[in-house]
């Protein structure tokens, strides 16, 4: 296969420049490369290619206790690659309590094996800490699962002590660790307050998580992975100015291995849709939305202190799983789809509208996540002997975002209505064409496990 004429974005530069694809793999990026016989041509006259997007936080099957996210590894990953996404790196669920790290890694292999459409990787959950889950950490690493997940809230959530110990365990073997920042005592103090109040409503799930809470919790990990010997840490979903302050405050101080995420929610929308009656339900989502101030301080952020752009997709149908808490927010599931939506929206409003440059938005969905990650340079960038995961984005197709044209198994998108100017129009995994023009062509269960190395953490 040859893609000619598109504009390329590589690690250094946009070129006008031709793509050889042999198997698998990038053979040539040039310009003038020979047609090899019987070789599918793509032209891309007009057209962006980027290295296939990265989505390092997705929720897929995910079972919250109460609820069971809509889209299973196949839906998802049809989604995912309706968007320009070639790879996703899922956040697994809690399992039983006192398990070991690789039983819900296990039961993971189990749903995504046959079911996935492009590739994938997970990222272990750590429930408790004892010293059989620290020396799970290390011998789990050589088996391809380099990074887990703490959460400072919820059921499972990791006390201070437990969080330095994984800390120091990951500085040890060169893991990652995610985290999930929210002060859980002040989340549960306003939750019980409101709900003696019998204030209920979708606002107040927003109003018992206040930015302040998301930023204790990022200040608190931040310290603690500095004690730790400068650890290297992920803080997911930045919702927040004054948590993005704490990021960047770190950083000042001579904290480098400090990465953080932000998603499109927090991005695009804002603490308004909570005013929007029982339609609110559809943005309950943690960390909830914020100001449009905030909004405004992470998109200056992204051209420099963000590391990434994920989505935190996690669809629950609104008419079935989300309506019966109408009446009590304590009981709605937590999380919304985007994953389709990810690349087109930050292209359009990011690159279309100068806030973010081409090469800053090919770090952002894609190089930044698989240095992180340990995927680079096999994926992440458009270089020869990289695996040909690639994306086509038509920076003059218009459309009109409608969750009945999208893909995920959801009964609503967050972004309904919005206008996008440019869109994927081919997804390319591994060599292989899986979306053409807006159409999913490729085959369930084609997608296969990434057993990534150790991140780039420098």
């Amino acid at each position: 296969m040859i893609i000619r004429n598109g504009r390329v974005v590589t690690e250094d530069a946009v070129i006008r420049a031709d793509i050889l694809i042999r198997g698998e793999t990038i053979a040539a990026v040039g310009c003038d490369i020979p047609l090899p016989p019987d070789c599918t041509v793509i032209d891309a006259a007009g057209m962006f290619v980027f290295p296939g997007g990265i989505d390092v936080h997705t929720h897929m099957n995910l079972d919250t206790g109460v609820a069971v996210a809509s889209d299973d590894f196949y839906t998802g990953t049809v989604a995912a690659a309706c968007g320009g996404t070639t790879t996703i790196v899922d956040h697994i669920g809690f399992g039983p309590a006192g398990c070991r790290l690789d039983h819900q890694i296990e039961r993971y292999h189990g749903m995504a094996d046959g079911m996935a459409v492009i590739d994938y990787g997970f990222h272990g959950v750590i429930q408790h800490v004892d010293d059989g889950v620290l020396a799970d950490m290390g011998r789990l690493a050589n088996e391809g699962i380099t990074s887990y997940k703490v959460y400072l809230t919820y059921g499972f959530k990791i006390d201070d002590g437990g969080l330095f110990r994984v800390l120091e365990k990951a500085n040890e073997t060169g893991v990652l660790i995610a985290v999930h920042p929210e002060n859980d005592g002040v989340i549960t103090h306003f939750r019980a307050c409101f709900k003696a109040q019998g204030k209920l409503a979708p606002k107040y799930h927003a109003l018992s998580r206040p930015a302040e809470c998301e930023a204790e919790a990022v200040n608190r990990a931040i310290l603690l992975a500095r004690m730790a010997g400068d650890a290297p840490l992920y803080i997911v979903h930045t919702s927040s100015a004054i948590a993005l302050s704490c990021i960047m405050a770190a950083r000042e101080r001579g904290q480098r291995r400090i990465f953080a995420e932000t998603c499109p929610q927090y991005l695009l929308l804002d603490e308004n849709r909570y005013d929007l009656g029982e339609d609110s339900l559809k943005y309950i989502m943690c960390p909830p939305l914020r100001t449009g101030a905030d909004n405004e301080v992470l998109w200056n952020a992204l051209p420099q202190h963000l590391d990434t752009v994920a989505t935190d997709h996690c669809p629950f149908m609104f008419a079935t799983q989300k309506m019966p808490a109408k009446d009590d927010f304590t009981r709605c599931p937590s999380g919304v789809p985007g994953v389709e939506e990810r690349m087109a929206l930050l292209f359009s409003e990011g690159v279309q509208k100068n806030r973010i440059t081409l090469r800053r938005f090919t770090d952002l969905t894609s190089t930044n996540p698989a240095k992180l990650f340990g995927m680079y340079p096999r994926k992440g960038v458009i270089r020869p002997g990289s695996d040909a995961d690639l994306v086509i984005i038509d920076p003059d197709k218009q459309v009109t975002i409608r969750q009945k044209n999208l893909h995920s198994r959801v009964d609503y998108s967050v972004y309904e209505g919005l206008e996008t100017q440019g869109w994927p129009v081919y997804t390319i995994n591994r060599g292989e064409v899986i979306v053409k023009k807006g159409e999913f062509i490729g085959k369930k269960g084609r997608g296969v496990f990434i057993q990534r190395k150790r991140g780039v953490y420098g």
